[in-house]
Order: structure tokens, then sequence, then C-alpha cells
């Protein structure tokens, strides 16, 4: 039998939009279940930019991307929270054992957004203007597309980032879309990069739940807000990065999308860091289940590192 909760403890990152992103799951829950107790709990994640750290990417052997999800994940594995509620793009595809991510929002705009005070657009910058972003998938496209341009890492939140544009660090830089919409500031948005000309980071656009595996009474409350459609697009998109071992240090991108009933489309693709070389592959076929969303990202991801050669794959692993 399911055990009945009646509290649940939701650990969060404390930034703006990591708190936005919280109470929309905590509205939904309530929404679903009038009589449940909620308590947000606020966690400080080792990834969270400090000026002093200067303009330096996260380190993969600190684990990348995993700082922001790190701390939250031992509160969950110690039992001081019930879940924790993540950007999904920020979560590795390894989960810590005993940890799931299962359950998902509705996903939003997948795009990315170039922001930019001397241009409308990536193509209509300048040439040897600077722009900044902290993810190499943008370097990479940015670099195949205008290689004329100057990409430096630039951290920090979306007001942190924001702010250093205005005060002329650089001349552009590129966000997701779904952040900047989330946070009320689509009006800084100067264009849309469609999915395209750059394809999202895996779970883009998604706010993801983590859970411990056994917890099945978490489980039933999540079962009542989670998006099924989501759920089997981001399943497919992290299998396609796991076999390529991708990571936030990997210029890899994938995006799955429903077309009609149960057929899925899954695209993928690999760049050198200069962005000098770009493979591309994807597939379409019928993922009525979770194991068949899991087995076309595998599928895909096996077809895209078959075109990789291995060169690349030692260089960006270097």
């Amino acid at each position: 039998m399911t055990p009945i909760v009646k509290k649940l403890r939701v650990g969060t990152r404390g930034s703006k939009l990591a708190l936005t992103q919280t109470e929309m799951v905590c509205a939904l829950l309530r929404e679903a279940h009038p009589t449940l107790e909620i308590e947000i709990v606020v966690i400080k994640a080792s990834g969270d930019w400090k000026p002093a750290q200067g303009e330096v990417r996260l380190s993969e052997q600190a684990g990348g991307k995993g700082q922001f999800v790190k701390e939250i994940e031992e509160y969950l594995i110690n039992g001081h929270i019930d879940i924790g509620v993540h950007s999904l793009k920020d979560v590795p595809t390894i989960m810590p054992a005993g940890l799931i991510i299962n359950h998902f929002l509705p996903r939003a705009d997948v795009r990315d957004a170039f922001i930019s005070h001397k241009a409308k657009s990536l193509d209509e910058l300048p040439e040897g203007s600077v722009i900044g972003t902290s993810s190499v998938r943008r370097q990479s496209v940015i670099l195949n597309r205008r290689p004329d341009l100057k990409v430096v890492t630039f951290r920090g939140n979306v007001d942190t980032r924001l702010e250093k544009l205005r005060a002329g660090q650089v001349d552009a830089i590129i966000l997701a879309a779904a952040g900047l919409k989330r946070l009320g500031l689509e009006n800084v948005i100067s264009s849309y990069i469609e999915p395209e000309s750059m394809l999202p980071a895996v779970g883009q656009g998604v706010i993801g739940i983590e859970t411990r595996e056994w917890d099945n009474g978490v489980h039933a409350l999540l079962e009542a807000i989670n998006h099924e459609p989501t759920r089997m697009t981001t399943i497919a998109e992290r299998a396609l990065v796991a076999v390529l071992d991708g990571s936030c240090g990997t210029p890899i991108g994938a995006f799955g999308t429903f077309l009609q009933g149960s057929e899925m489309r899954l695209r993928g693709f690999y760049a050198s860091t200069d962005g000098t070389e770009m493979f591309e592959a994807e597939e379409t076929a019928t993922a009525s289940t979770t194991e068949g969303a899991h087995a076309l990202g595998l599928r895909v991801g096996r077809a895209l590192k078959a075109l990789v050669p291995e060169s690349v794959l030692l260089s960006v692993a270097s």
C-alpha cells in the first residue's frame, strides 16, 4: 500500500529563477492536493557564481553543471528534503544511486535567446564583436556560423549576466528563453534562435523533479502534476547524450518532439569546441512507452557517435 504523504519538503537553489520554478511546482501540487503541507528549503549550491571566481567555466573535475544539483541531492539522500526541483539541463545524465528524475512540468520554450544592444540577431553582429556564454554548445554553434566573432566565458545568474551586458563587458549574450520568460524578462530578448539553427541543450526548458527511487508516496503525489509527453522526450534526449558521455563541457545538443500521436522525432548534434566540425543525426519513430523513448535515444546517440571522428571525441574530452 502506498503511504500517504501529508507534508512535503521541497529543496531548491536560492536564485530568483530557481525559486520561481519551485513555486510553479508547489502551486500545481497545492492545486492537486489541497491538504498537502509544503515547506520550501533553500540550499546553497557550490555551482553558484561568485565575482571572485572570475569568468571561468565550471570545472568538469569538480562535477561541471552537477555542482548546481549536488547539495540538493545530498539533502535528498540524507532525508532532509523529499524532492528537489531543477532546471533539467543542469542535471547530469548519471544520477547518484537511489535517486531518479521521473516527473516533469510541461516543457516551456526550448529556444535560445539572443540579447544585445548592438544588433537584433547573431547574424547582424559586427565583425569582431564579443559574445558571452558559459555554454560550449552555444560557443560551437556561434563559431560555426560566425567564426569572425570572439566568444568569451560569461557566468552568473540571469540578472547578473544582464547587468554585465549593460555595463559593456560584452556585445551580446545568449540565454535560455524559458528562464527569461519565467522571470518576466521577455522584453530584453532581441531575437530568438530557432532549434533549426541551434539545437537546445538536453532538457532545456524543462523543470524536473528529483526524488528517492523508493519513495512511492512522494511519487504518487507527483504523478498528479507530471506531463507525460515531456517525460518521454526528455528520456530520449538524456539517453542520446549518455551514449556520448555528454556533460556541460561537451558541445552537444538534442531535441525530441512528438509529431502526431506517439511518433517522436529526435535530433542530436555533436561539434568540436571551435565549431569547425559539426555532426548531426536524427530519427523519427514510434515511442509509445518510456522504454521505446529510451531505445530511440540510444539509437540516435549511437548513430551520432559513429559519425564523430575519434580525434574530435578526444579533443572535446581533453
